[in-house]
């Protein structure tokens, strides 16, 4: 009911639900007890209008032992018991423009209803604050803004979004320019990952610099409080760390990890390559670029073996244009020093069990037969699980062009795919050495020895911009000299890491009849004598 002309007197109890001073006499002779919003006219009071109703629910300010808030922060707040539908239940008022215009209702089995105009929820304890000030504190839930307001002698602002964290950015967002005019807004909601990614969400918001987010004692303000943490739940308030958004970082934040010694990445299986690299880092991805024939499959399973039986490392092969029949028996060959994969008389069959045999006992490598299915997304699946489930750090990927091949536009695709499996590295820190295929130069074509460039890998841009370390193969293998037809330059396109690497080129000679490739030096077209033909083994 409204009355438009009537002024304030004084409080007076209420004989309705006997509070001693939320009665209030008007100077028409009404009363109006904003406890139990009961209404009685007076005498001389002018004929009401009628006012829409809003299905308000009457109560009374209470203690609350179980959360040990107090009648009088009750009352501060608007937060009653009362019953609904015959049951008892907690109010909390919602207002607007000095009114209660909205109520959540909170019953004994922990659900939430509603009453009055819904869209009217807001900031629950708003009606307490000023227009602006230095700080005020937002809770997850009702209790929580209670705690806080109580451990503060009820003095400082302290509201609570109406939903909880699933609802708090919208509610925030809804009272921007309230919250505009306050110099700082302290986040103190729960402590689990729901509610941190809420505040975080929240703070972003704000203007920079103004939010901070609470590291609270305990699971909630409330729970802080039950528990004998109220010092230290004042302190966190106090102390709350200004906002950042993820991925700003101070020295403070990388002391630690800036005074570690620095390491050495897992080792080539050329030293030579490790002088110059410091080896592979986990969370980096490996680009290697030839031309066909070059010896691409050669170098990753070679050095595939080096990591199972040097490094003890398990490895991850992933090779989409080869089976993993021959992908292992080449890879059985580069242990035993034979080539099993050739049909010729070099090897016998019992030393190719007797190899497979060792390596099934002995090593750890898990083949991927793609049956035909070359998307990135199923890769990245086995990835994944090799990675969580079998522990593998290191994973070849033959080739990148097999990922886009299916796809409209190959370019955009392989952007994407290159953004994503640098993510994937990183975020199961691991190492994946992928091989791409080369576009054909302007000049001398890469099989007959013509130079790699970073320009010439498909998809360049990308992989340039993604991948920490960038390897080249050359071989001219139409030369009349057998010697410079059978050695391979290993140029180092692009090192990240410290940048000592690019430009540096390394000679691999290969050794026909053990299949394995070795450092050896640059061939001179003068010489006569192959040294692929010396059974010492080379000095790989």
């Amino acid at each position: 009911m409204e009355y438009p002309e009537s002024q304030f007197i004084k409080h007076v109890p209420c004989a309705n639900c006997g509070s001693s001073d939320a009665n209030s006499l008007y100077d028409d002779g009404h009363q109006f007890c904003f406890a139990c919003q009961t209404n009685v006219q007076g005498s001389d009071a002018p004929q009401p209008q009628p006012k829409k109703q809003l299905g308000l629910l009457q109560g009374e300010y209470k203690d609350l032992a179980k959360r040990m808030i107090r009648k009088d922060t009750c009352k501060h707040m608007g937060y009653r018991v009362g019953t609904f539908q015959g049951a008892t239940c907690q109010i909390a008022d919602f207002y607007e423009d000095g009114q209660v215009v909205a109520q959540k209702v909170r019953l004994a089995d922990k659900k939430f209803m509603v009453v009055g105009d819904k869209s009217k929820l807001s900031l629950f304890g708003m009606q307490t604050c000023r227009d602006g000030g230095k700080k005020i504190i937002i809770t997850e839930g009702e209790i929580d803004a209670l705690t806080i307001s109580q451990l503060q002698n009820n003095k400082w602002p302290v509201v609570s979004v109406p939903n909880g964290a699933q609802g708090a950015k919208k509610a925030i967002a809804k009272q921007a320019e309230f919250l505009a005019k306050f110099e700082k807004v302290v986040f103190a909601f729960d402590m689990d990952d729901a509610g941190q990614a809420a505040a975080k969400e929240c703070a972003a918001l704000l203007k920079p610099g103004q939010a901070s987010i609470a590291h609270l004692p305990g699971k909630d303000p409330n729970e802080c409080l039950t528990v004998g943490h109220s010092a230290q739940l004042v302190d966190s308030l106090w102390n709350a760390k200004a906002y950042r958004p993820d991925g700003i970082l101070t020295f403070g934040d990388l002391k630690d990890r800036i005074l570690e010694t620095p390491e050495v990445g897992l080792p080539w299986m050329f030293p030579a390559l490790n002088e110059h690299t410091y080896g592979r880092r986990l969370g980096e991805i490996i680009a290697l670029g030839a031309g066909t024939g070059v010896g691409k499959t050669d170098f990753m399973t070679q050095q595939a073996m080096f990591d199972v039986t040097e490094l003890n490392e398990p490895v991850a092969m992933y090779f989409l244009e080869q089976s993993p029949l021959e992908t292992a028996k080449r890879m059985a060959g580069k242990y035993a020093g034979k080539r099993f994969h050739v049909p010729d008389a070099s090897w016998s069959q019992s030393e190719l069990m007797s190899t497979v045999e060792e390596l099934d006992s002995k090593s750890k490598i898990y083949f991927y037969d793609s049956w035909g299915s070359t998307e990135w997304s199923v890769v990245k699946a086995r990835m994944t699980f090799n990675a969580q489930v079998h522990g593998v750090k290191i994973h070849y990927l033959d080739h990148l062009t097999a990922l886009a091949a299916a796809e409209e536009n190959e370019r955009e695709a392989l952007e994407k795919i290159m953004a994503d499996m640098a993510a994937t590295a990183k975020r199961l820190n691991i190492c994946i050495i992928f091989v791409s295929h080369l576009a054909t130069p302007d000049g001398k074509p890469h099989e007959e020895g013509g130079r790699v460039m970073s320009r010439h890998f498909k998809g360049s841009r990308a992989i340039g911009f993604w991948s920490f370390l960038m390897l080249g193969l050359e071989r001219d293998q139409q030369n009349d000299d057998p010697l410079i037809a059978q050695t391979t330059t290993l140029r180092v396109l692009k090192d990240r890491f410290t940048g000592q690497a690019t430009g540096k080129k390394y000679y691999l000679g290969y050794q026909t009849h053990t299949g394995l490739l070795h450092i050896t030096d640059e061939p001179k077209p003068t010489e006569t004598k192959s040294p692929f033909l010396d059974k010492s083994g080379g000095d790989f």
